[in-house]
């Protein structure tokens, strides 16, 4: 195994972070992803793993088009096998990370390590949730998302940027606009609210979307057994010895 490399990018291409936690408050915990991603003409990616942290920086940096590479740090010391030759990880496809059947749950970023945690949960209950890790939020891969969506019936949005006028709305959004794709329940989504970032670990406890509001949203729109999922979380959180806006224990920065 070979600790993945998360660097900014070079020369032409731009490159931003993503921060939260440790009481950075506003003026560094933002999730402008949505904002990059509204202009005309820029590539927009976000890896969430070693593998494909290395992969989409050597497309970016390859690609003749402007190419916003977005990093979150609380996946700076993230561990994974990186090959070390060359290879590349397509712009603009989307890889499906679990398969399952109950549920579609599409993720970006540090939210698709927090929507593994909620499948963790949904499977001790029964409920078998698919996810998609976008990967690339412009261009798109629609067909990757509709085809999940299609086969599941039930669709859950997770992204850390803000509710309004977000990423996850457009997936919604898109989603909602296929007539050939018949929902059983509304399309849900879980983000950042629309506030400026807390700096004081009291209420950065409550600002946070974590893989528990996933996995209770999930039991709501797929069904399941809601008082064994609470007791089940109850169990996890007694486990937590870290502040909840710090990763974990092993955490060293990049601050």
């Amino acid at each position: 195994m070979r600790r993945g490399v998360w660097r900014r990018s070079p020369s032409r291409r731009s490159g931003a972070g993503l921060s939260m936690g440790w009481g950075q408050g506003t003026q560094h915990s933002q999730n402008l992803q949505a904002l990059y991603a509204h202009i005309p003409g820029l590539k927009v990616v976000m890896p969430s793993t070693p593998a494909d942290a290395k992969g989409l920086m050597v497309s970016a940096i390859e690609d003749n088009n402007p190419v916003i590479y977005i990093d979150h740090r609380w996946l700076h010391d993230t561990f994974g096998q990186v090959p070390s030759s060359y290879y590349k990880v397509p712009i603009g496809k989307a890889k499906v990370l679990k398969k399952g059947k109950d549920i579609t749950i599409v993720s970006t970023s540090y939210m698709t390590i927090e929507s593994i945690k909620a499948a963790t949960l949904l499977k001790k209950i029964g409920i078998n949730p698919e996810i998609i890790d976008v990967r690339t939020l412009k261009p798109l891969d629609e067909k990757t998302i509709f085809d999940s969506a299609a086969k599941t019936k039930r669709l859950l949005v997770t992204d850390l940027g803000y509710r309004e006028f977000g990423f996850a709305a457009e997936v919604i959004a898109r989603v909602s606009e296929n007539q050939k794709i018949k929902l059983l329940t509304n399309p849900q989504r879980i983000t950042s609210p629309d506030l400026p970032t807390p700096s004081t670990p009291a209420l950065a406890k409550y600002y946070y979307p974590r893989y528990i509001d996933i996995a209770r949203k999930a039991i709501e729109m797929a069904g399941g057994n809601r008082k064994k999922l609470e007791v089940l979380i109850n169990e996890e959180e007694k486990k937590i010895t870290t502040p909840l806006d710090v990763p974990d224990k092993n955490f060293k920065g990049p601050f």
